[in-house]
């Protein structure tokens, strides 16, 4: 890069460094295997190069917390006091803590999202910083941060504090849907105060327990809702970034920032960054949201052409919809797979961990649910108590295992795959491999299909033993045979997502 960056070395920065060799490997062609010929094919051959085929470093996973209410529907957003841990009798915490957010016995999940003026929404006297809304709050959240080993959260705002507002309300439209409330001022003296506040809203969280990971100006900047949010055109969105991203710099240099939760570098609130020195030079990475959609897109699309050098990543995936026209749980696998084998993603992010019994979006956005103490309606979910949660299988098992045996800071590896005759990758049988910090071989394997089974002969290039773990829709964490290398011969059924670990 040509413009001049802070001169300190940080997790931003590890990060960007591995972001740039991953590249320069992406713009490589692709090895060109064995093509499929056959219709009716049935299996194919693999080599993992776990010789010489280092990529970019998977820092771990991420999640968002719903730690106070929003209405069913994402309809507006209740006086009552309701979130996660807060609802959970204590019991249920410690097995949430442990069980879904931790699920190792050393650490699961890396990254906690916390959605400033929205699940955090507390404000001052006078407007103009968020605080607890309800008495323990961030105490909680940093209990279960401390809890599950997260290393911290990473803070984005749905709005700032109302007193910035046009409208002076965290909402971000009116009743119609029309209206786009965004901040009252640009001037630079107001956009340096606000720049003050922000940094008092981090300063907050982090002297009551709560570590910042990442920063980002503001979720969807495009998109006014009737929960809290706040619109930027892409001038607006620019001049706050600049104005706000060098003050969280100076006061937590070792936080990543990142832009614009939405469209990336290729939106064009991101468009406007890449086109000013001054304010690229605080972007530490891209973010986007792809919600729901079929992840064949992460193949084909391109997110890396314009980045820079910084990483480009997912930091929000749900299902909006009731159905999908593919299976939700392996498309979810692949989602995370394809963005980190071919865009070379450092970290992937579902949406929320849990989401209340009572709202109708609960299923399509969380891992697992739990039943509020003011949800006596059993007729939905009946084996939940209140103050207690369970998972949500069919998303749920598409992300346990990644947490599980994909620890942090594990390395990926290039695998050598088929593809079809006119050079595109198989999209219904998806490979990903990568080495721990400790350096123990594992691979992930996949099967879209509905009705027929696929052979992956693969070389692990070791004749090690591994074990495998299967995951499906209605399957979790099943115990396979071991199988011994350098080959392995391994037929997955349809939609399962398997974990093969080189024991010991």
């Amino acid at each position: 890069m040509n413009q001049s960056e802070p001169s300190r070395v940080a997790r931003r920065t590890l990060l960007r460094g591995a972001a740039v060799g991953a590249a320069a490997v992406a713009a490589a062609p692709l090895l060109r295997l064995p093509t499929a010929r056959a219709a009716g094919l049935d299996s194919g051959d693999y080599t993992i190069r776990y010789d010489n085929g280092a990529r970019q470093t998977i820092k771990g996973l991420g999640f968002e917390i719903q730690s106070d209410s929003i209405g069913s529907g994402n309809n507006g957003m209740p006086d009552l006091v309701s979130g996660v841990p807060y609802d959970l009798v204590p019991s249920e915490r410690t097995r949430f803590y442990q069980q879904m957010l931790k699920i190792r016995s050393d650490r699961g999940f890396r990254y906690c999202r916390l959605a400033l003026g929205l699940y955090h929404r507390g404000v001052t006297a006078d407007g103009k910083r968020l605080v607890d809304r309800y008495e323990g709050q961030t105490a909680l959240l940093a209990e279960m941060i401390s809890q599950a080993g997260i290393e911290g959260v990473a803070a984005e705002y749905w709005s700032p504090a109302p007193a910035w507002k046009i409208n002076n309300n965290l909402v971000g439209t009116g009743p119609d849907g029309t209206a786009k409330y965004g901040l009252a001022s640009f001037a630079p003296s107001d956009l340096d105060a606000l720049g003050e506040a922000m940094v008092a809203d981090l300063d907050y969280l982090a002297a009551r327990g709560v570590p910042i990971s990442m920063w980002g100006l503001q979720n969807e900047p495009d998109s006014p809702a009737k929960y809290s949010s706040c619109f930027y055109e892409p001038a607006q969105y620019l001049a706050a970034f600049k104005a706000v991203a060098p003050k969280i710099r100076a006061k937590y240099p070792n936080v990543m920032i990142q832009a614009d939760s939405r469209g990336g570098w290729s939106g064009d609130r991101g468009r406007a960054i890449v086109a000013d020195q001054q304010a690229l030079r605080y972007v530490d990475a891209w973010t986007y949201h792809r919600v729901g959609t079929n992840a064949d897109e992460q193949i084909t699309g391109d997110y890396t052409s314009g980045a820079l050098g910084r990483p480009v990543f997912n930091n929000e995936f749900e299902y909006l919809h009731p159905t999908s026209s593919f299976n939700r749980t392996i498309n979810t696998a692949h989602s995370i797979m394809n963005w980190m084998t071919f865009q070379n993603s450092p970290t992937w992010f579902w949406l929320h961990a849990l989401k209340p019994t009572t709202n109708s979006e609960s299923k399509g956005y969380s891992l697992g649910f739990w039943r509020p103490p003011s949800d006596t309606d059993f007729s939905h979910y009946p084996n939940i108590q209140p103050g207690h949660w369970d998972f949500n299988p069919e998303n749920w098992n598409a992300v346990a295992g990644f947490v599980r045996y994909m620890p942090w800071d594990s390395v990926r590896h290039h695998v050598e795959e088929p593809v079809h005759d006119d050079g595109s990758a198989y999209t219904d049988h998806r490979i990903m491999a990568w080495r721990t910090a400790q350096g123990k071989q594992i691979f992930a394997i996949t099967n879209r299909s509905s009705s027929r089974s696929w052979t992956y002969n693969v070389d692990t290039q070791t004749a090690a033993a591994f074990e495998g773990h299967r995951y499906g829709p209605t399957t979790h964490s099943q115990t396979l045979s071991k199988l011994t290398g350098p080959t392995l011969s391994i037929t997955v059924p349809p939609l399962s997502i398997e974990f093969w670990v080189r024991t010991p």
